[in-house]
């Protein structure tokens, strides 16, 4: 089986680019089999995807980087080259609310989603049994409510982040602030689920904030963390429609399927690197 190459590329708009890139790739004996481009006026930013065969490639990965270089360097790029067959390592963590961490257990378990996982961490004990019986290792980590302690627990929870060397790391339903220092260690490389239509009702219970307001929408965000709570980049959002009867439990009844999708939606156009970053704004390839 042939695993494809994946290459994503930011950079200033000017003339050229396309036309090198894609005869570089036919060039060496590449295959373009999927291709994206997107010229942001407001920025003067052009980013692309491509996914490549590279079944009469004559060149390995490593050969490809090497021999882009110059292209990479006349257009100031931002580059990614990626070989498919390695699989994405994505670290989970988790607090008591369990709807978005088993879900995305079951979707890797069936191969629906295709990543590796190293491990859980989480704040509580309750879902150890859970899931150990799918053979991950569980890491419980309180999460005290004093400064001191958090600072010792979000140490700790970094350093098993560094020992298992994950590409991702998603917070599905972690119910804790990350401190803006770890933040900026894992850059672009945090996915939180937010149980509401952001910039809407930010923070806690924004289902209460919701019902309060008389909505007839909820909604949830997929986005990356940044030390702006609730303020990352933006990778995927959903609604439901919800009506004056309704109250706070329907609404978490109804949300929670919103969750769901818009985070293992998310979670796919991440791992799939259709999602690129420029300021706090995502440009997400279809």
């Amino acid at each position: 089986m042939i695993h494809p190459y994946r290459l994503t590329i930011s950079c200033a708009d000017r003339p050229g680019i396309i036309a090198d890139v894609s005869g570089f790739i036919t060039g060496h004996g590449g295959n373009i089999i999927e291709s994206h481009q997107y010229s942001d006026d407001s920025s003067g930013m052009f980013h692309m995807r491509y996914v490549i065969d590279p079944a009469n490639l004559r060149m390995n990965a490593e050969d490809f980087q090497v021999l882009f270089l110059p292209i990479i360097e006349r257009y100031a790029m931002n580059f990614k080259l990626t070989d498919t067959q390695k699989k994405t390592k994505v670290l989970l963590m988790v607090s008591k609310i369990d709807h978005c961490l088993k879900d995305l257990l079951y979707r890797w378990k069936s191969g629906e989603l295709d990543f590796d996982i190293p491990c859980v961490i989480s704040n509580h004990p309750d879902l150890k049994e859970y899931v150990e019986w799918f053979g991950i290792p569980y890491f419980h980590i309180a999460v005290p409510k004093d400064e001191k302690g958090k600072e010792t627990a979000f140490n700790a929870t970094s350093d098993i982040i560094d020992k298992y060397q994950p590409d991702t790391v998603v917070l599905a339903r972690y119910m804790q602030i990350l401190p803006p220092w770890m933040c900026a260690k894992y850059q672009n490389q945090v996915i939180n689920i937010h149980h509401s239509f952001l910039p809407s009702f930010m923070g806690a219970k924004p289902y209460h904030q919701a019902l309060e307001r008389g909505v007839k929408l909820i909604g949830a965000t997929c986005h990356y963390v940044t030390e702006n709570l609730d303020a990352g980049p933006i990778i995927d959002q959903d609604i439901a429609r919800v009506h004056h009867y309704h109250q706070v439990d329907d609404l978490v009844r109804l949300g929670k399927d919103v969750e769901k999708s818009v985070l293992s939606r998310g979670l796919r156009n991440h791992l799939e690197e259709r999602v690129l970053v420029h300021n706090n704004k995502t440009i997400v390839f279809g």
